[in-house]
């Protein structure tokens, strides 16, 4: 009895976040915050800012204790949110909000790039795992059948696509940081600013993104079912 106690939490995985709670986090709460909290019969400009960032940025570290590892894009992603409160209290000019808004995902298409010529591609971590995949029966079956040079550069070119949506990420946040975020840090007007880009972000680029990183993934089955054989659901993980 005692046996399987003691070896239940070693075979538990950490239970996936959910949609609704990574949006609230992330997204509302902070917009919700800058956007009605930062006048002065609040909780004001900066303490708006530093309480809104604390929401994601105690999300990330709680997700990155809960999975015992440091996932580099959740590590990315927190550093972003250092930027931001850094900035911000330090009233630096407006342009280094949007330079920064560029260079977060602009520095992850160029990782996926760059991986791809290493032992660990990051697409792999996206999105060939075996959390999603069966990657060990698409080997075997590759080394059978001698694809595994053609799956190679199916992964070169699916790494090509991921590192697009990245880039186009890039562009479209500069523009709309350089569109929305004009005022000096440390008034009102920029905290509400910032609360507004945050929640258009995620309108005009998350959306898009997603349905570049789908395009990647749908890629990337095809060619997997064209080189194995194997259907779809002969190779997908059950959920």
């Amino acid at each position: 009895m005692s046996e399987t106690n003691s070896t239940l939490p070693n075979n538990e995985k950490p239970k996936k976040e959910g949609l609704l709670s990574n949006l609230a986090f992330n997204v509302i709460i902070p917009t919700l915050i800058m956007t009605k909290l930062s006048g002065d019969q609040w909780l004001g400009a900066t303490w708006a800012i530093v309480v809104a960032l604390a929401f994601p940025l105690g999300y990330g570290l709680r997700d990155l204790m809960r999975l015992g590892k440091v996932n580099f894009f959740s590590a990315l992603g927190i550093i972003g949110i250092l930027l931001t409160g850094g900035i911000s209290l330090l009233e630096l000019d407006p342009q280094y909000i949007a330079i920064k808004e560029a260079a977060i995902p602009g520095l992850l298409g160029l990782a996926v790039i760059g991986s791809t010529y290493s032992r660990w591609p990051l697409v792999k971590t996206l999105l060939y795992n075996d959390q999603i995949l069966d990657t060990a029966k698409i080997a075997k079956t590759l080394q059978s059948n001698g694809n595994q040079p053609a799956f190679d550069r199916t992964l070169q070119q699916t790494s090509w696509i991921v590192a697009g949506s990245f880039f186009f990420s890039s562009t479209l946040n500069y523009i709309l940081a350089k569109m929305i975020v004009k005022s000096p840090p440390g008034t009102e007007a920029y905290t509400t600013e910032l609360g507004e880009m945050t929640a258009y972000g995620y309108l005009v680029i998350a959306v898009p993104s997603a349905l570049i990183l789908m395009a990647a993934l749908f890629f990337l089955f095809s060619r997997i079912g064209k080189l194995t054989g194997l259907k779809l659901e002969e190779v997908m993980v059950a959920q």
